[in-house]
C-alpha cells in the first residue's frame, strides 16, 4: 500500500490531496485540505503552508507525514499584476487650488465669489469688496453665525474646517454657500479669489464641474482652462464645491510618459503597442501572436519601470537573474483609477482612464524544484515536481459526475486562468494566461476608490444591500429582508456587504448600483475574456464550437456570479459548461491536487 499526496500551490491557496494505492493500483482517496499560500506563489516560503496542508489532511485520516510514499507538486508559475496609467500626472492643478471633498452636510445653496479671508480679520475690511470667510473648528458655530450675520453684506460664502456647515447655516439673516469638514483649512491662501457653490438638496454643482464655467468665473484663456479641465472632472457628481486661484507658479506640473510594450514571440518578431491605445488594441496584438517569448516596457516611461518593477521582484523572490525572467502572458484591461490632486485641501482625486495589466512570468521547473528539495529535506518524503496545473486539472475534473472525454477545464485560480483540453487518446493540450481572481480585486479596489484590498475583495465574493433602516435591508436584486432586532445604528442609510457571518459597511460615497455595475464589469473583462481566449487555445482547430463540453474547477469557480457569466457567454458557442464536483464531494476545489494523485497511479501501471 503506498499513501500519496497531491500538493496544488495556487496564489491564494493551498490545497492538499491525500490518496492510497493499492497492490494492483487502485487509488481510494482518503482525505483532503485547504490553507492560505504562505509567501508568493513557486517560492521557497511556500513550504510552511504546504506542511500545515498535510498536517490537516493525514491528521483526519490518523496519519502523519512519515506515513507518506511520495508528495507531488504542480509546476507553479508566479503571476502578478499591477496597473499602467494612460496619462500620468504627477501634478493636475496649475494655478489653482481646489476643494471639491463633497461632505454629507454642505450649508446654503448658490454660488458665492469672493477674496478668502480669516473670519477675525473681515471686520476690518472694506465694505466695497465680497469675501470668503474662512473659519477654523476654534470657532463655536454660534460666534461664526454671530460675525457673519453682523458682515452679511460683504461676505458671498464659507469655509469651514468643523462639521458644522448646517449649524451656521441655521442662524444666518441671509442664506450663503458654505463648505465644511476642510481638514486643512490652515493651508488654504489667504486675499486670493475663490469660488463656493452649493447645490440644492438632490442635485449636484453646475458651474464648478464645468471647465468653462470655472474659466468664465476666473477669466482664463484657452491655456489656462485645460488645465482646470482635471478639477471639473474630479467635482462633477459633487453637491458642493470651492475652486481658489493661488498664486502664479506655486503649483507645477510633471507629466511621466504612459510608454509602450514591446512584444516578442518565438520567431523573434517584435509588436510595439502603446498603452495609450487602450486594452482592446493591446489583447489584439497580443492574440495574433503565436507563443510569447517575451515582453517588455519602454524605458523611461510608466508601463517599462512597471514591468521592470514585477521582474525585479520576482527574481528576488526565484534567486534568479532578472534577465532570466520572462513574461510569458499579458492581460489589459481598460479601468478607471482615483489619482490624487495635488494642491487640493480636502483629499479630492480625479478619476482618470488606466490600462490595468497582469503578467504572467514564463514558467519553468526550477523555482518548483527548489520548493521541492526543501520539503524534502524538512520531510524525508520523497518529493516530485509532478505536472503541470491545467493537464492534472483535467484529470481531476474527471472525477466530476456527468463527463466523459473529451473534456475542457478551466481552472479559474486568484492569479492565472488555465485551461486543458483532454481527448480520447490522451493527448493534452494546455495553456496558462495571465488574470485571475486577484487581478479582479485590484481592479474592483481601484476603480470604487476604496484603497481596501481585503473590502475589495469582500465586495468581490459577496453580494451588496442598502440598509434603509434599522429593521430592514433592499439587496442588489431587489429583494427586500426584514429583521426582527435592530441593526447597528452604524449600518443605517450605508452600502453593506453581505457575508455569511456579517454586513460589512461601505464608508465611501459609492451607490450599491455602481458597486454591482463595477463588480460585474470587472469579471467579464477578466474570467469572461480569459474563458474565451484559453478555450480557443487549446480547442481543435482553434474552434471553441469545436469543444463538447468545460468543467469549471477552482477557488474562482465557487464565486456566487463568475461561472454563470462564464456558461452565459460559453452559451453562445453551444458548449456545455458549469462548476466541477471533483470526487463528488470537494466541489470546484482540489482538482489539481486530486489530478496529481491519478497521475501517480498511471506512472505506476
Amino acid at each position: 500500500m503506498k499513501l500519496i499526496a497531491g500538493v496544488d500551490i495556487g496564489n491564494s491557496t493551498t490545497e492538499v490531496c491525500i490518496g492510497q494505492m493499492d497492490l494492483e493500483g487502485h487509488i481510494q482517496f482518503c482525505s483532503s485540505a485547504s490553507v492560505n499560500t504562505t509567501g508568493t506563489k513557486g517560492t521557497v516560503s511556500n513550504v510552511i503552508g504546504i506542511e500545515k496542508a498535510l498536517a490537516i489532511a493525514l491528521n483526519k485520516i490518523d496519519k502523519n507525514i512519515s506515513h507518506l510514499t511520495e508528495i507531488r507538486l504542480n509546476e507553479a508559475a508566479p503571476v502578478i499584476g499591477d496597473t499602467a496609467m494612460e496619462t500620468i500626472t504627477e501634478t493636475i492643478i496649475t494655478e489653482s487650488t481646489m476643494i471639491g471633498h463633497n461632505p454629507y452636510t454642505p450649508g446654503g445653496e448658490g454660488i458665492g465669489i469672493g477674496i478668502t479671508i480669516p473670519l477675525d480679520k473681515i471686520c476690518f475690511t472694506n465694505c466695497n469688496e465680497q469675501y470668503i470667510v474662512l473659519i477654523p473648528e476654534t470657532v463655536t458655530y454660534e460666534e461664526a453665525a454671530r460675525v457673519i450675520n453682523q458682515n452679511i453684506d460683504k461676505i458671498n460664502g464659507a469655509i469651514v474646517q468643523a462639521d458644522e456647515g448646517v449649524l451656521i447655516n441655521n442662524r444666518l439673516k441671509k442664506k450663503i454657500p458654505i463648505v465644511d469638514e476642510v481638514q486643512f483649512i490652515e493651508k488654504i491662501p489667504v486675499g486670493m479669489k475663490a469660488v463656493v457653490e452649493v447645490a440644492a438638496q438632490g442635485k449636484t454643482i453646475k458651474q464648478l464641474s464645468n471647465p468653462y464655467g470655472i474659466a468664465s468665473i476666473f477669466g482664463l484663456d484657452a491655456e489656462e482652462t485645460k488645465y482646470v479641465m482635471h478639477v471639473a472632472k474630479s467635482l462633477i457628481g459633487n453637491r458642493s464645491a470651492v475652486v481658489i486661484r493661488t498664486p502664479k507658479g506655486e503649483v507645477k506640473e510633471r507629466v511621466i510618459p504612459a510608454g509602450a510594450l514591446f512584444i516578442q514571440d518565438t520567431n523573434r518578431t517584435i509588436v510595439k503597442c502603446n498603452i495609450d491605445e487602450g486594452a482592446q488594441s493591446i489583447m489584439e496584438k497580443i492574440n495574433a501572436l503565436g507563443i510569447i517569448e517575451d515582453i517588455n516596457g519602454e524605458p523611461g516611461t510608466n508601463v517599462g519601470g512597471m514591468l521592470n518593477k514585477m521582474k525585479d521582484g520576482l527574481a528576488e523572490l526565484t534567486d534568479r537573474k532578472m534577465e532570466d525572467i520572462k513574461i510569458q502572458d499579458l492581460l489589459a484591461v481598460d479601468t478607471m483609477v482615483p489619482l490624487d490632486v495635488k494642491g487640493a485641501l480636502a483629499g479630492e482625486v480625479s478619476m482618470e482612464k488606466a490600462v490595468a495589466i497582469a503578467a504572467m512570468v514564463k514558467a519553468d521547473k526550477l523555482p518548483m524544484e527548489k520548493v521541492a528539495q526543501t520539503l524534502e529535506e524538512k520531510t524525508g518524503i520523497k518529493v516530485m515536481v509532478a505536472g503541470v496545473e491545467a493537464v492534472m486539472a483535467s484529470l481531476g475534473a474527471l472525477t466530476t459526475p456527468g463527463t466523459k472525454l473529451p473534456i475542457a477545464v478551466l481552472d479559474l485560480g486568484g492569479g492565472s486562468t488555465d485551461a486543458a483540453l483532454l481527448d480520447e487518446n490522451g493527448t493534452v493540450r494546455s495553456v496558462h494566461l495571465a488574470g485571475a481572481g486577484q487581478f479582479i480585486t485590484m481592479l474592483i479596489d481601484s476603480e470604487l476608490g476604496l484603497n481596501n484590498l481585503s473590502l475589495a475583495e469582500e465586495v468581490k465574493k459577496n453580494p451588496v444591500a442598502k440598509v434603509e433602516s434599522l429593521f430592514h435591508i433592499r439587496m442588489e436584486t431587489g429583494e427586500v429582508i426584514f429583521y426582527e432586532k435592530p441593526l447597528a445604528p452604524k449600518l443605517f442609510g450605508k452600502v453593506v456587504v453581505i457575508t455569511e457571518k456579517e454586513m460589512i459597511p461601505i464608508d465611501k460615497k459609492i451607490s450599491m448600483e455602481k458597486i454591482v455595475h463595477v463588480r460585474q464589469k470587472v469579471k467579464r473583462k477578466v474570467f469572461v475574456q480569459n474563458a474565451i481566449r484559453a478555450l480557443g487555445k487549446i480547442a481543435p482547430l482553434e474552434n471553441i464550437r469545436n469543444i463538447p463540453n468545460v468543467v469549471l474547477v477552482g477557488g474562482s469557480a465557487l464565486d456566487f456570479e463568475i461561472p454563470e457569466l462564464i456558461m452565459e457567454e460559453l452559451s453562445n458557442f453551444n458548449v456545455l459548461a458549469g462548476r466541477g464536483n471533483i470526487r463528488r464531494t470537494e466541489g470546484p476545489r482540489n482538482a489539481v491536487a486530486t489530478g496529481l494523485i491519478m497521475s501517480f497511479a498511471e506512472g505506476q501501471i
